[in-house]
């Protein structure tokens, strides 16, 4: 049975979120989390590198890797084109979005090493997506990705205004509000299953 485009990307979101449900990409969205507009451009990116370096693996692993019977090689030449486009991406917003280049900091070239893009790469080609599919679960994992990391952001804004307990603050607390987030999309689950 072939799920729609269209269900896989709202199940990358909300069922299947890439955060929430397999907990990839945790590095980044603990430490950036600290700020909504921080988290917010860095969400963003993480969407464009999600959804354009899925149709550019997706490309790689069919009409290259496949037909020169090379695919052992998949790890590397995903990495490469991921860190490829990453580059790209931080050269364009360095020119053009100075102010985001520089809150992001050294986070916006570790979204090369972000687990959440590379699995997302590997799961397209595991669970056997088309090309539409591959855009629209890059897409989605993306969205879902910014909606995680804007909520625990915006929690957080709101968590410095009250008092938490020292044994809990900073990344204690977070995990413990990651942890409820994900119990709240459970019940998501129901809906529809990408595996």
């Amino acid at each position: 049975m072939s799920i729609s485009a269209f269900v896989l990307f709202w199940a990358a979101i909300f069922t299947s979120n890439i955060l929430l449900t397999n907990f990839l990409g945790m590095c980044s969205y603990l430490s950036v989390s600290r700020e909504v507009e921080s988290s917010f451009g860095l969400g963003v990116a993480v969407i464009f590198v999600l959804t354009v370096t899925a149709g550019l693996n997706w490309v790689a692993h069919h009409y290259i890797l496949v037909p020169l019977n090379i695919v052992y090689l998949e790890y590397i030449v995903f990495i490469i084109v991921i860190a490829a486009f990453v580059q790209l991406l931080e050269l364009i917003i360095e020119r053009y979005v100075p102010a985001l280049y520089y809150t992001l900091g050294i986070f916006l070239p570790l979204i090369t090493v972000n687990c959440a893009i590379f699995g997302v790469s590997l799961f397209l080609v595991i669970r056997n997506y088309n090309f539409l599919q591959s855009i629209a679960f890059g897409a989605g994992s993306g969205i879902g990705w910014l909606l995680a990391i804007l909520m625990l952001a915006g929690i957080r804004a709101k968590l410095k205004e009250k008092l938490v307990p020292v044994g809990l603050q900073g990344a204690g607390i977070s995990l413990i509000i990651t942890g409820i987030m994900a119990l709240g999309f459970v019940g998501f689950s129901g809906i529809v299953s990408v595996q």
